[in-house]
């Protein structure tokens, strides 16, 4: 803090900023705007001031002049319970938090799971409050990504949206959700299981469709016949893992594997298992999807694959960005990983 002619301690202006960095005004003003045309000596010299000093920007002054809010929102369309129940959701929130803070922007939670909410929130984003959308929104058909997009507002989705004509849209980051099945798969099946069961997304959903697809891709790939007995769907909640561990025992009693599509749903599978008194991995093993917290709590801890969940916020983040300046649409697909542990 500066003084004022009073001994009075006042906010610390850009005039402070330059005359400690030994810059003008100007220098001080392209740093924070993006540092466009600044040298590094004069950057570095500007940005040990703004240190010194303990210069904060003044958000809506700089808005006023530029015509940006400089903040983004994170827009999860899915019911409030859905956030506080599975732990991908506040993985991807607080590591798109860390990117943007690394870049000195705020991020705002929206919360979508109902008509009203929508409209509320795309009233709020249509204003102006913030420049660019980090949009979660899993199911096909949710109007959200449209409605932006025609809005004129920058966004990217978390995960590969569905259809042709909306992924040359949209841009959006995921992982590779169908090769990540069929790592599980060829895992399961190396380790002698033959009868592989698997319990999928919801299939309005990307993980639902591709995770699925790799499944039966590889079970054909292996040999062995893909028989729908062995495939129940879930909508990655625990509760749902529990039904379709139950249909798939009802149904196929003899299977000795099952490749469920997220730790969540893997959880409520385990859960049955042991009811069931079958011992996992003796009798059957269990591989998961995410790599979650849910994998390492789970018991026996999951074997799983894991999404690369820092690597994807920080791609929507500079995508996202990237849009908010003017380039054009961009997808980014990042590879997964196989975790072993006790379940497989």
């Amino acid at each position: 803090m500066a003084h004022g002619p009073e001994g009075r301690r006042r906010s610390v202006t850009i005039h402070d900023v330059a005359r400690e960095a030994g810059v003008s005004r100007g220098t001080v003003s392209r740093v924070l705007n993006g540092g466009h045309y600044v040298s590094p000596a004069a950057q570095a010299a500007v940005d040990a001031a703004i240190r010194r000093t303990g210069y904060v920007v003044n958000r809506h002054a700089r808005s006023l002049i530029t015509g940006r809010s400089d903040s983004v929102a994170f827009l999860l369309t899915e019911p409030q319970e859905r956030f506080f129940e599975d732990p991908n959701f506040n993985v991807l929130l607080r590591s798109c938090t860390q990117a943007l803070a690394d870049r000195d922007i705020p991020l705002i939670l929206m919360i979508a799971g109902t008509e009203g909410e929508r409209r509320r929130n795309l009233r709020y984003i249509q204003a102006g409050h913030v420049d660019g959308v980090l949009l979660v929104s899993s199911h096909s058909g949710d109007p959200m990504a449209d409605l932006l997009r025609e809005a004129g507002v920058p966004v990217v989705a978390c995960g590969k949206p569905l259809g042709t004509a909306a992924r040359a849209k949209v841009s959006y980051v995921a992982a590779d959700d169908r090769d990540g099945a069929r790592e599980m798969v060829r895992y399961l099946y190396a380790s002698g299981r033959r009868r592989i069961a698997t319990v999928a997304g919801p299939a309005d959903t990307p993980g639902g469709v591709e995770r699925l697809a790799g499944y039966r891709e590889t079970l054909t790939e292996c040999g062995l016949p893909v028989d729908e007995a062995l495939v129940a769907v879930g909508d990655y909640s625990r509760a749902s893992g529990e039904a379709a561990a139950e249909l798939l025992l009802e149904r196929a009693p003899d299977l000795d594997a099952v490749f469920v599509a997220s730790d969540l749903m893997a959880q409520g599978v385990l859960d049955v298992l042991a009811r069931a008194g079958r011992r996992v991995p003796e009798d059957v093993a269990v591989g998961g999807f995410d790599d979650s917290p849910a994998a390492p709590a789970s018991r026996p801890p999951l074997t799983t694959i894991r999404q690369p969940w820092d690597r994807i916020s920080a791609e929507m983040v500079r995508v996202l960005l990237a849009r908010i300046a003017g380039e054009d649409p961009a997808a980014v697909i990042l590879p997964t990983e196989l975790v072993r542990r006790e379940s497989a």
